[in-house]
């Protein structure tokens, strides 16, 4: 067994390398995912034209999807905790994939909503099982990068979508589209497979890098119980930043399409370049928020205080979303929307990494689902509202101002409960 502590003369490049290709393949995870997961976005023009569905019809698919994903958040990190994050992910990938393809079956609202309620379940399993792996491969000082990295898979997802989607809509159908999106999972499940395993276990990772990730103090000991958990107040200032802030990424990935078609008239080939510019601005926001918080940590500053700063520094960022609506450019208005969804990315690289800075790595992946479900609980919320307010007013003004102060008031809540961002010792 290695040793437990990295000596300061060795450098970083002896520690060896390895857990950057764990962060790699947990980058093209995060790709497949969202790729999966923002198809029904870009189609709704097609399939609302086709099929004739109303936006409170489409939020009621959406909503499903949210309402899967809060259950199986309820208790995934809990089972990725118990199998281990090599065989937890690739069950839920399976699910998610097949999901994904059984999109194409039906013609139905009942049908769309059962497929979505599938892949919820299945997708739900994603993010608890990458911050798990990024507990279990990265010390502290860097998880918060690692984080941004992956993370940023997302974005590479949501640009990746609206390159592909027009062609395969054209060439195959709506239908295929779904197929062709969904099969990807699979390459991806094989590759994962083949090269991953826990660090303590895997054969091509030297015991200097092993020392290295384990640099940091040992965890205490933790039996990882709902009922211990739910005591702590630092499970509930992440509970609130997720049930906040993550509807309006949801919002953003589920309705930015439509706004884009409803307010400037542009069809899916339309509004390519408008989605590059506000997905290529997350993707950026996503590595760039995770490196500010690692750099202010080797600049000497507290994990509390490099943290919080970053989550500020993308809390004020997003304000300036609430004049999209008015915004009478189409690339004025995608511009505002890439700070906005930046900013967003650059927050949740911090606030993922706030699970593994207050938690013991035992429990990171039950404090992730638990968190993970007040979000979708929250996404499921923001989908009926969206729905309604479309329905009623045919503006999308009130939801951009609720988007633009989610932020700052989670961050006030989550400083109230977490002022030291210190660990909880779960007994």
């Amino acid at each position: 067994m290695a040793t437990q502590t990295a000596t300061k003369s060795q450098p970083l490049a002896a520690a060896g390398n390895y857990r950057w290709g764990v962060c790699a393949l947990l980058f093209f995870a995060a790709t497949v995912n969202y790729v999966d997961r923002q198809v029904i976005g870009l189609l709704k023009p097609t399939l609302q034209l086709e099929l004739g569905w109303s936006e409170i019809d489409y939020s009621n698919i959406i909503f499903a999807f949210q309402l899967a994903y809060a259950i199986g958040l309820l208790v995934v990190g809990r089972i990725m905790d118990w199998l281990g994050t090599r065989k937890g992910f690739s069950i839920a990938v399976f699910i998610w994939s097949v999901a994904a393809i059984c999109h194409s079956i039906p013609r139905t609202i009942m049908g769309f909503a059962a497929a979505r309620f599938s892949l919820g379940i299945g997708e739900s399993g994603s993010f608890p099982a990458s911050i798990k792996a990024i507990a279990e491969w990265f010390p502290k000082k860097q998880r918060a990068l690692a984080t941004g990295i992956f993370n940023a898979g997302t974005n590479v997802g949501a640009i990746a979508t609206p390159l592909v989607i027009p062609w395969l809509t054209h060439r195959f159908g709506w239908r295929g589209a779904f197929i062709a999106t969904g099969s990807i999972g699979f390459a991806w499940l094989i590759a994962w497979l083949l090269l991953y395993e826990h660090p303590d276990r895997h054969k091509k990772v030297t015991e200097q890098e092993i020392a290295y990730i384990r640099s940091d103090p040992a965890d205490p000991p933790s039996r990882m119980k709902w009922r211990q958990l739910i005591r702590y107040r630092q499970l509930w200032a992440f509970m609130v930043c997720k049930f906040m802030t993550d509807p309006i990424w949801w919002l953003y990935l589920f309705w930015i399409p439509d706004f884009l078609n409803r307010s400037f008239h542009v069809n899916l080939l339309g509004m390519l370049l408008p989605l590059l510019i506000i997905y290529g601005m997350a993707d950026i926001g996503s590595v760039v928020g995770g490196w500010l918080s690692s750099a202010l940590l080797r600049r000497g500053w507290t994990v509390n205080g490099s943290r919080k700063f970053s989550m500020l520094a993308c809390a004020v960022a997003v304000v300036p979303v609430v004049f999209v609506a008015k915004t009478p450019n189409i690339y004025a208005a995608a511009v505002l929307l890439g700070i906005a969804t930046a900013a967003h990315q650059g927050w949740m690289a911090n606030v993922f990494t706030t699970a593994s800075d207050m938690f013991p790595t035992q429990a990171v992946g039950t404090v992730v689902g638990i968190g993970g479900m007040a979000g979708a609980i929250g996404g499921g919320l923001i989908a009926k509202i969206v729905g309604y307010v479309l329905e009623w007013t045919g503006s999308y003004l009130p939801v951009f101002m609720i988007a633009g102060s989610a932020y700052i008031l989670a961050l006030l809540i989550f400083h109230y409960l977490a002022p030291k961002l210190d660990c909880a010792i779960i007994e």
